[in-house]
C-alpha cells in the first residue's frame, strides 16, 4: 500500500475540535459591538496626598560648557573630551552615538 508523505495528517481529537468550533459559532451572535466606558473628566495622572507643589519655583544654575567639553552633534549632549571618537573636521561626535 502506498503512503502519501506529503499529505497533511489529521488525528481524530482535531476532527472533534474542528466539529465543535462549527457548532459553538452556529450558537454565537452575528455581530458584537464593543463598549469602552471612559469617563472624559477622569485625570490620568497620580497625585500625592500634601505635595502640593504650586507655591514652589525651581531654581538652577546654569554652568556654561567648560574648555575640555564639547557638544555632540547626534545627541547634543555636552561631553567630556575625552568621549570624543572623531578628531576630523566633521561634526564631533560621542562614544555613545559612534
Amino acid at each position: 500500500m502506498a503512503s502519501d508523505y506529503d499529505a497533511r495528517r489529521v488525528s481524530d481529537i482535531e476532527a472533534q475540535d474542528g466539529a465543535a468550533i462549527r457548532e459553538l459559532a452556529t450558537t454565537l451572535p452575528s455581530s458584537t459591538t464593543a463598549v469602552v466606558d471612559e469617563d472624559p473628566n477622569d485625570v490620568h495622572f497620580f497625585e500625592l496626598p500634601g505635595a502640593d507643589l504650586s507655591g514652589e519655583e525651581l531654581s538652577i544654575t546654569v554652568i556654561p560648557q567648560q574648555a575640555d567639553e564639547f557638544t555632540c552633534s547626534s545627541c547634543f549632549l555636552v561631553q567630556h573630551r575625552s568621549r570624543l571618537r572623531n578628531t576630523g573636521p566633521g561634526p564631533l561626535i560621542c562614544a555613545d552615538c559612534a
